[in-house]
């Protein structure tokens, strides 16, 4: 070992733990010792390349033997990837309000680091959606479990917000989206989206209205879903034009 490598941690896609050599290769988890120790493998080790380049860590993750030989290229701009959505996702897990974070702001500060080799954000933004969304309500694990008040529920003005909830749906609706439900109520235009929906959840439903005099749509209501039954719509009609008029 020539010189001492600089590694930082991250994970796979999966969530097993990985390690990146000096922002040029990765080491996932292989196995852990009688010792204890652990040994983290190329990611090439298992591809055509077959690469025999391994690091051996002790508990307090300080390197015990590191065989720094490859057989392919080096893997800067994977590995800058590895590095970004694990700083950012490291954020959002450790904090308190994980719908405060601004993804791209992190990932503004973390690619001056690295420069020239750092990822499109629009590659990544998808997989930081889907880690901050996790975060949300982590012990919740079905709709009796959502509480009935909270300090999401509020506006800026301190309105409550959630109008309604059951073993099937949660709908929220602020006093003016209200308002506006109710006075452009002549074309309402819904749709459904999974790919922000909870984990619990099936999908969120939105609800907006054009507003001729601004010549612009308004949302009127988000609802979390736990299916797409046609009874559950109805339901959720019902109580949103209970609430407006």
């Amino acid at each position: 070992m020539d010189e001492k490598p600089k590694i930082e941690f991250s994970e796979t896609n999966r969530g097993k733990e990985q390690i990146i050599v000096n922002k040029k290769y990765k080491y996932n988890f292989s196995t852990i010792k009688k010792d204890n120790t652990k040994v983290y493998r190329c990611t090439e080790y298992r591809t055509l390349n077959k690469c025999k380049s391994f690091i051996i860590l002790n508990d307090n993750k300080e390197i015990l033997k590191y065989e720094s030989s490859h057989n392919h290229l080096e893997k800067e701009f994977s590995t800058s990837v590895s590095i970004i959505k694990h700083k950012i996702k490291s954020e959002i897990k450790n904090s308190p309000i994980p719908l405060d974070i601004k993804p791209k702001r992190l990932f503004d500060e973390v690619s001056q680091e690295l420069g020239f080799i750092c990822p499109e954000y629009n590659s990544i933004k998808s997989q930081l959606s889907r880690s901050k969304n996790k975060q949300l309500f982590p012990d919740i694990t079905t709709f009796e479990e959502i509480p009935e008040e909270s300090e999401y529920y509020r506006t800026r003005r301190n309105e409550n917000f959630m109008i309604f909830k059951n073993s099937n749906m949660v709908i929220f609706q602020s006093p003016f989206q209200a308002k506006l439900f109710s006075l452009y109520d002549k074309d309402i235009f819904a749709d459904g989206t999974f790919y922000i929906a909870p984990k619990i959840s099936y999908q969120v439903f939105i609800t907006r209205t054009y507003v001729t005099e601004l010549n612009a749509f308004y949302t009127t209501s988000f609802s979390i879903l736990s299916n797409k039954n046609q009874m559950t719509y109805e339901k959720l009609f019902e109580k949103i034009k209970k609430k407006c008029y």
